[in-house]
């Protein structure tokens, strides 16, 4: 079956079911995706290195990074109107190979590692260690969360749709609350950031680059909406669309979020500080704003790891229908929509599994650093025809993707860099031995997998 051919089925199929998600629920996913722990602890570490205004134009430019991304997603998902991300840009763009790759990418280090991240750090916040009894068990709420959800998204799609919509619908609620509260305070009682005197600090270019990579990861997310096209209604239109206007509302918030969380508290306070959120909070309000500030991100939190189980699943029983996973990994009727039942199950059940098993702070760097390659490689995609696409203005393909790529990839690879210096040797440098480990299990399996689809050809 040729990619037309798919894409033609894919749209038959779509004219006789019920799609869940709209432009609105599609935007809600994106800005679920984004909006985690990143924009409420980075900013403190930030400054360890950079000054006030320096972190500013570094939340402008990863931002503007992000656009950059989401334009050039946009364009593949208007080119190619199925449900996979990268695994079905690269598969049906450059060769199902990489697209595989992809594919195992995601399975490890896109949504696995996310998902637990996010679970972890929201039982950090919402149940914190000293009010925790002996009996409890660490990884018990996140553990709790992850099959929760899976059982949302997998039995009832559509009232886990509802629910993914509540939860982001209240985290803006308090969002835009705590912000209005903020902004008024400011002519009231004053911002001790805004007279506090700052320590000078020589710009570095390295220190620079190192917080816009850890910065990104806050905006990642912006190509949510990829992961499930074809369960969004108008999917070439609405997907584009959706990826866009959620990075611009997340730009908005990041930049009025870290005006506060830098300027509202004195420097002193919030420099090195994983917590500036509830520092600033605290300074501007007191405790009740902290205690709000601490709600935002447990909400932020779990809707991350609801859209996460949601999207991802996507990815592997879009490979399965393409016969390089397992058949189980498919898409099933449940209703009058599709699901996939059981990758949603392992994904739920995998993540548990690093919940339990894991810590996984010191896998950042290489989930920054993996990504960032798949992304990069994925909106290069653009520049070839493809076999689902028609030719896009040589003017439209010349700037945005280009822009995202060589920033990607210079960021990336200054990552390394600041790694290898730091431990003085590349066999330390446990990003890119990660890197390597994931490209090369990808390949095995991949080489499997062909050879298991001609063994069962040559028995038929």
């Amino acid at each position: 079956m040729n990619g037309s051919e798919h894409q033609g089925g894919s749209q038959t199929t779509d004219g006789a079911r019920r799609l869940p998600f709209g432009l609105i629920s599609a935007c809600a996913l994106v800005v679920a995706n984004m909006i985690g722990a990143g924009v409420f602890t980075t900013s403190g570490f930030s400054l360890l290195d950079l000054t006030r205004p320096v972190v500013m134009v570094a939340w402008v430019i990863a931002g503007l990074i992000a656009l950059c991304g989401a334009y050039s997603y946009g364009l593949l998902a208007a080119r190619i109107g199925e449900s996979g991300g990268e695994y079905l840009f690269l598969s049906r763009t450059i060769h199902p190979g990489v697209g595989f790759i992809a594919g195992w990418v995601s399975l490890l280090a896109g949504f696995t590692g996310a998902i637990a991240f996010a679970a972890v750090t929201f039982e950090t916040y919402a149940f914190p260690e000293s009010l925790r009894p002996t009996w409890y068990l660490s990884g018990m709420l996140p553990v709790a969360a992850i099959l929760l959800f899976a059982i949302l998204h997998s039995w009832v799609l559509r009232m886990g749709v509802v629910a993914q919509n509540l939860v982001v619908l209240v985290k803006l609620i308090l969002i835009a609350a705590f912000l209005l509260y903020a902004f008024a305070f400011l002519p009231v009682g004053g911002w001790r950031g805004l007279v506090s005197v700052e320590v000078e600090k020589p710009f570095s270019i390295l220190a620079f680059a190192t917080s816009l990579v850890y910065i990104s990861l806050s905006y990642s997310g912006f190509n949510a909406a990829v992961y499930i096209s074809e369960e969004i209604r108008d999917s070439k239109r609405n997907v584009p669309r959706a990826m866009l206007l959620a990075t611009l509302v997340v730009m908005a918030l990041y930049l009025l979020f870290n005006f506060i969380f830098i300027y509202g508290p004195e420097t002193s306070k919030i420099t090195g500080q994983p917590d500036i959120a509830a520092v600033a909070a605290d300074a501007i309000g007191g405790p009740i704003m902290q205690a709000i500030v601490r709600t935002i991100i447990c909400l932020a939190l779990l809707s991350s790891v609801s859209s996460m189980i949601i999207a991802g699943p996507r990815v592997y029983a879009k490979m399965a229908e393409d016969g390089v996973f397992p058949r189980w990994f498919n898409f099933v009727d449940v209703g009058q929509e599709r699901v996939p039942k059981a990758s949603i199950w392992f994904q739920a059940l995998l993540a548990s599994l690093v919940v339990v098993a894991s810590t996984l702070q010191q896998l950042l760097s290489y989930l920054a650093f993996t990504l960032s390659i798949s992304a990069a490689l994925t909106v290069a995609c653009v520049y070839f025809p493809g076999r689902d696409s028609h030719k896009l203005r040589f003017s439209t393909l010349l700037l945005l993707p280009s822009i995202y790529i060589c920033v990607t990839l210079c960021l990336a690879a200054m990552l390394v860099i600041n790694e290898f210096k730091t431990s003085g040797s590349l066999l330390e440098c446990r990003t890119l031995i990660g890197f390597v480990a994931t490209i090369a299990s990808g390949l095995i399996l991949y080489a499997i997998s062909k050879l298991w689809g001609n063994a069962k050809t040559r028995a038929n």
